[in-house]
Formats: C-alpha cells, sequence, structure tokens
C-alpha cells in the first residue's frame, strides 16, 4: 500500500477542491518537467528568435550594415529594419542599439567640433584682419536671436503698411514712425540720446541714398506697376533702419 502511494501519488489542489486522478497527477508532472528544462528557459528568453551575426563587428557602421557617409535617415531606418528583424533576442537587440548610440554619439561630437572650429577661425581672421576692420568690428554686435525677429517683424510690418497704403499717399508716416522705434532701440542700447539720434539719421539718408540709386536700376518687369519711386526707396529705408537699431552698438 505505501509504495502504490509512493508510484502514484495524489496532488490536492485548493483552487479545484478535489484530488487529482492518476493520469491528471501524470499530465501535471509532465508539465512541470518541461517548465523546469532547459528548452523551455530559452524559448521564454527568445531562444528561438534569429540571432544578429554582427553582434561583435567592432565597427558600428558595419554593424548597421551603412556607408560612414550615410544620411541620418538611412542610419534610422537601417536600425529600425534591424530591431524588426532580430526583435526577441536580447543580445541582438543590444548590439543593434549600441551601435546606433555609438554613431550618433559621434555624430554629435563632430558638429560640436565644427562649430568650435568656425568660432575660432573666425576669431583669427579678425584677429589678423586690418586696424579699421577691427574698429569698425567694434561697432557691430550680435543680439539675441529672439530681439533679430521681434525688429524684423517690426520693420516689415512697416513695409507691409507702406506697401497697402502706396495708392492713398505716401510713406511717409510709416518712414517717420520706423525712425522713431530706430532712435528708441539705439537708445536703449547707447543711452545716450544724441548718439542714437545721430545713428538713426545717418540710417535714413543712407537707406535713402541707396534706394535712389538702386531702385532705378531695377528691371520694371521685376516690379509691380503702381509701386512709385518714393515706395520702394521707403522699403530700402527699413532695411537700413532695421540692420542699424539690430546690429550696432
Amino acid at each position: 500500500m505505501a509504495s502504490l502511494s509512493v508510484a502514484a501519488p495524489n496532488f490536492t489542489t485548493s483552487f479545484l477542491g478535489k484530488k487529482l486522478t492518476f493520469r491528471e497527477n501524470t499530465k501535471l508532472q509532465n508539465c512541470c518537467s518541461f517548465l523546469r528544462s532547459p528548452r523551455c528557459a530559452a524559448i521564454s528568453y527568445g531562444g528561438n528568435a534569429p540571432k544578429f551575426p554582427r553582434v561583435s563587428v567592432w565597427d558600428p557602421y558595419k554593424r548597421l550594415g551603412v556607408n560612414q557617409d550615410a544620411s541620418e535617415e538611412e542610419i534610422w531606418g537601417s536600425r529600425n529594419f534591424l530591431l524588426q528583424q532580430y526583435a526577441g533576442h536580447e543580445r541582438s537587440e543590444e548590439s543593434i542599439e549600441a551601435a546606433f548610440e555609438k554613431i550618433l554619439m559621434t555624430s554629435f561630437q563632430q558638429r560640436k567640433k565644427t562649430k568650435i572650429n568656425l568660432k575660432s577661425r573666425l576669431k583669427k581672421k579678425v584677429e589678423e584682419s586690418p586696424p579699421w576692420v577691427k574698429n569698425l568690428l567694434d561697432f557691430v554686435e550680435l543680439p539675441a536671436t529672439e530681439v533679430i525677429f521681434r525688429r524684423l517683424f517690426l520693420f516689415a510690418f512697416m513695409g507691409g503698411w507702406s506697401i497697402m497704403n502706396s495708392a492713398e499717399g505716401g510713406p511717409a508716416f510709416q518712414v517717420a514712425v520706423s525712425l522713431a522705434a530706430c532712435i528708441y532701440f539705439l537708445n536703449e542700447k547707447t543711452k545716450s540720446l544724441a548718439r542714437a539720434s545721430i545713428y538713426g539719421l545717418g540710417a535714413l539718408v543712407t537707406g535713402w541714398v541707396c534706394g535712389s540709386i538702386l531702385v532705378p536700376n531695377i528691371p520694371s518687369m521685376l516690379l509691380n506697376p503702381t509701386w512709385t519711386l518714393e515706395l520702394l526707396t521707403s522699403l530700402v529705408v527699413y532695411v537700413f533702419l532695421f540692420l542699424a537699431c539690430t546690429f550696432l552698438k
């Protein structure tokens, strides 16, 4: 009786509320043996998934199968394709991601180095330039991008306003408003109303003279027939006022 109990044990399951038969016990033991087997563990961890053949390739470009001069779209496309093809194999996925991240890091470092080299080259060119160029550059500054776009929008609005009202009258009022705005912005930087006024009036006169010379040389087929010489010259003036109040110190 004792040997029979050992040969055919019965398992009591709380969730079924009854004792299993000999056949059910055999099925349960086979299932447990399968779950503990190495083959089952391999399947659980992607053992049947295809393995990436270039896992041990050191060069990240060769690992992803792209050239070193490949575009960013090609690199992303190769990475996504390989991840889909070898999905489920953990080591293959890690190898593909590592190569992709290494390429991105290398590209970022090269861009950063290029920017630094460009700045150093410009600085070197300025230092090697003649004295009059250095003196001229002392009057110029590069403001924040937000400031540039704000003032560009203002003077572009003045130009559009002048064009829309060209049939009713000349752009004298718009030019006066633009000159006042230019002097205001210059006064904020120079803290000198007299100096700001000189710069603003100088930009106005220079723009008007350049416009009077350039506009007549533009082919008439490129211009609207209703646009007068005064209107076109005022558009050139807006450009000079924008440059003066934005980039002059």
